[in-house]
């Protein structure tokens, strides 16, 4: 017989009455059927998003099947050279956005609500929406390939060859408004995962007890904010450059194709360590389950993955060694390539002592875990050797390139991924995947591997380029490439064989999983259902599991905080980021069908754009805005209930606003990723300027004077004057003097927002005749771009006023618009500064 607790010391006292776990099972309850499109639940979204990115690498993976079959022999004819451009350019476009990026978000969409007992993260209808968007995105970019207008210009996309002069199609198109489409989803994700680790963590959990997965996927999704908007701006540029002949990348008018490269591995080369740090905190949880014993040098792992995520951003010149780079910065990005090994190193010097020092379960995670760390390994020297600016020069553009980046990316991120799939599927559904199957899958994935991409160093020593289609039979590359072949064909039975052991779990051939089956110490443990956990535990230390041993008996009896659903509804307890302590209960949105119209219209619109139907476009474009004022009408509810007991003594409200307020948090992290983008056109500006010196104005005749400057700013400073003032007035529940001021400040913005391009245009300037121009209206039209997004948010603000819905005690979209508002005045004047002082300045 089970003895009872001893309730002295918990937060709440036992037992908890029947009614409690009753009302929460029904605030959960799933939807079924087709109301799974309306699904919110980040346990189920998890699934979907899994699901989908699996499916996107099965697909990608195939697409790669065909194209080493081609390379199989010399003057194959499998694939012609056209379709085996589009061939390539999906497939690393698939494996890297479609795939890689998506599927770490996904494992964490799933993975952190239950690492963190949080009943559900902060904004499950974003979350739904980015996978939406995701899953109808990635659909169409694949089906591109079906009707042969699939993208071929490489996953990088470099102009002048994907310029509308050499790609005069609609293929560039597909890549450019589709990936900077599917960017956005990945976005989404990353602010939900950035709020919901700071700030839905469970009591006690102060930041130097958050598990180190948790801390990779906050340095990952930091790295999205700061890295993904300069590849939205690259492909913004190159698409409008293709759409109406403004000059970014064109050498003859003052462009410069550096530029492109200089945006896209400002993204692309963060991206690698984006894929990677995720996959070495699932790494850094599954070592210490293995191994049963805690993490060897946490602490300086966790410094490792910032320090990783903070060097990545100083090396993407490192992919344009080649490219004419003055030799003091190639020497300094050189240092900085090698310098970020050291702490890739201290992460695995602390996984192999972990494994050293503790009992180890040889489990089917634990081959995939060695094999990554051999892959990883191997791949991390070759990093090294390319690092090296000499040897760079000899490898580049070689298959040697190739095969260093599928051991980094396959090695680094798939192997830990597999691991993690078998790790954590108990805790999916309750069942265990087959040991002897992923044992099998396991070599045959190790060992193909190894065959297909191993000769890839030698056959690019020995001079073949990446990205041709065929060769010649007289080159010595015949035996290598047919032993690649046959490698990839090896490896791909491997993951087939771990696609047939899910396939048996689904249709109920898996094993019961015994309770945390590999005895680990952190929470995703404690047994759960769609609600989570019934109360949310209390932690003391980093394995609260191991320090607790009848932590979960306590947490399913409802003795920790929030037992049951107080208000009836779907709810978390919101916690300070620093210390974890309970600061307000947040009520969450269910079920919806607003995210998921968002998402299809979203796509649709982005779609025709792609396919040059741009009047089409509206309609869904409309009907996608018109579903996320629906998606946000119902939410602020404001207190709508007391404040209630969540236990341990405290009692919290059911709402606060300000800064304390997790929207708040989600708005300002948009804001980042804003001024970011905006960040990386001031680059574009001053970049062309440096390149193309004689397109820019001398002296100042062809300038606007200075009081249209000054004009301009000053418009911008009242309107921001405009919307402190209705801050005061909404504080003192004036409505009318807030609508009043409101509207005036819309006003003023338009004014100053259609003041600038005006000028300009009465000035002689002309957006296509010169980079000059080009960036000048592009900066104009990102202007005109966030107040038209502001007019929209303004209007939306004053229904809700008049609805009833905003007041003194009931302002949380006012302090959101109020944010975006702010930041648009201060980025207006900045950006008036740039283009008319800059000039003057300069000459």
């Amino acid at each position: 017989m089970t003895p009872p607790l001893d309730d002295a010391a918990l937060p709440n006292r036992l037992p908890r009455p029947k009614e409690e776990l009753e009302a929460l099972k029904r605030a959960w309850k799933p939807t079924s059927g087709l109301g799974l499109l309306k699904e919110v639940n980040n346990n189920i979204i998890g699934v979907m998003y899994i699901a989908t990115a699996l499916l996107f690498f099965v697909i990608s993976g195939t697409l790669a099947l065909v194209m080493r079959t081609q390379l199989a022999v010399p003057e194959n004819d499998v694939l012609g050279h056209s379709l085996y451009n589009q061939f390539f350019t999906v497939h690393g476009t698939g494996m890297m956005f479609l795939f890689a990026v998506p599927i770490v978000e996904a494992i964490g969409v799933f993975l952190l609500p239950s690492m963190l007992a949080a009943r559900d993260l902060p904004f499950p209808r974003l979350s739904a929406f980015a996978f939406w968007a995701y899953l109808f995105g990635g659909l169409a970019f694949f089906c591109s390939l079906i009707f042969e207008v699939a993208p071929d210009g490489g996953w990088f996309m470099y102009p002048p060859l994907t310029s509308m002069k050499f790609s005069p199609g609609i293929n560039a198109d597909f890549w450019l408004l589709g990936i900077g489409f599917i960017e956005i989803s990945a976005i989404a994700g990353a602010i939900e995962i950035i709020v919901g680790i700071l700030r839905t963590r469970p009591p006690g959990m102060t930041l130097d007890k958050i598990p180190v997965y948790c801390w990779s996927m906050l340095v990952m999704a930091g790295m999205i904010v700061f890295a993904f908007p300069a590849v939205i701006i690259a492909t913004a540029l190159l698409e409008i450059e293709r759409a109406f002949d403004w000059p970014f990348f064109i050498a003859e008018r003052g462009g410069d194709p550096l530029l492109w490269q200089h945006l896209f591995w400002f993204f692309g080369h963060p991206e690698v360590y984006i894929i990677f740090l995720p996959a070495a905190g699932l790494v850094s949880m599954m070592v210490p389950a293995l191994a049963q014993r805690p993490l060897v040098g946490h602490d300086w792992v966790v410094v490792a993955l910032v320090g990783t995520g903070f060097f990545s951003f100083g090396l993407w010149v490192h992919h344009m060694f080649a490219t004419g780079i003055p030799p003091l910065s190639l020497s300094f990005f050189s240092a900085a390539s090698m310098a970020v090994s050291v702490p890739a190193g201290i992460q695995v010097f602390a996984w192999i002592a972990t494994l050293g020092k503790g009992r180890l379960q040889w489990t089917v995670a634990t081959w995939f875990l060695l094999g990554f760390l051999f892959i990883f390994v191997a791949g991390g020297l070759t990093g090294v050797m390319v690092a090296v600016i000499p040897f760079d020069w000899q490898a580049h553009d070689s298959y040697f390139v190739v095969a260093h980046l599928h051991y980094v990316l396959i090695g680094g991120m798939v192997f830990p991924v597999f691991a993690g799939l078998y790790h954590w599927w108990p805790t999916m559904k309750g069942t265990m995947l087959s040991e002897r199957l992923g044992r099998w899958a396991f070599w045959m994935m190790f060992i193909g591997f190894n065959v297909a991409f191993f000769p890839m160093h030698v056959s690019g020593l020995m001079g073949m380029p990446r990205r041709v289609y065929t060769y010649p039979g007289d080159l010595g590359w015949n035996v290598l490439n047919m032993v690649s072949t046959v490698g990839a064909f090896v490896m791909a039975f491997g993951v087939l064989l771990v696609l047939i052991d899910m396939a048996r779990d689904a249709f109920g051939r898996g094993r019961p999983a015994p309770e945390n089956p590999w005895k680990a110490g952190t929470l995703e443990w404690i047994p759960n259902d769609d609600y989570a956990t019934r109360s949310i535990p209390h932690v003391r230390s980093l394995y609260p599991l191991w320090d607790n041993p009848n932590l979960s008996r306590e947490v399913q009896e409802g003795a920790h905080y929030l037992p049951g659903a107080p208000t009836r509804r779907r709810e978390t307890i919101v916690t300070s980021p620093i210390e974890a302590r309970p600061q307000y209960l947040m009520p969450m949105p269910g079920p919806h069908w607003s995210h998921f119209l968002a998402g299809l219209f979203t796509a649709a619109h982005f779609i025709c754009l792609a396919v040059q139907l741009y009047w089409v476009s509206l309609v869904p474009g409309v009907l996608a805005i018109a579903s996320v004022f629906w998606w946000v009408w119902s939410l602020d509810k404001g207190a709508d209930h007391p404040p209630q007991d969540v236990g341990g003594g405290w009692r919290v409200p059911v709402y606060l606003q300000g800064s304390e307020n997790h929207s708040w948090w989600g708005t300002a992290v948009l804001l980042l990723v804003d001024g970011t983008a905006f960040a990386c056109l001031c680059f574009t500006y001053v970049f062309l300027w440096t390149v193309s010196p004689d397109v820019w104005p001398v002296g100042t005749d062809s300038l606007p004077g200075l009081g249209w400057l000054f004009g301009e700013v000053a418009l911008w400073i009242v309107a921001a004057g405009a919307m402190l003032l209705a801050s005061r007035a909404v504080a003192g529940n004036r409505s009318w003097a807030m609508r009043g001021l409101l509207l005036a400040g819309v006003l003023l913005m338009l004014a100053a927002a259609v003041a600038e391009p005006y000028n300009r245009i009465a000035s002689g300037l002309v957006a296509s005749e010169s980079a000059y121009g080009a960036i000048v209206y592009m900066l104009a039209s990102w202007q005109v771009f966030h107040v038209v997004i502001l007019v929209l948010m303004t209007g939306f603000t004053l229904a809700r006023s008049f609805a009833g819905r905003l007041h003194a005690r009931r302002r949380v979209t006012f302090d959101n618009v109020m944010l975006v508002w702010l930041y648009t005045c201060g980025q207006g004047i900045v950006s008036l500064l740039l283009v008319h002082l800059f000039p003057r300045l300069a000459v």
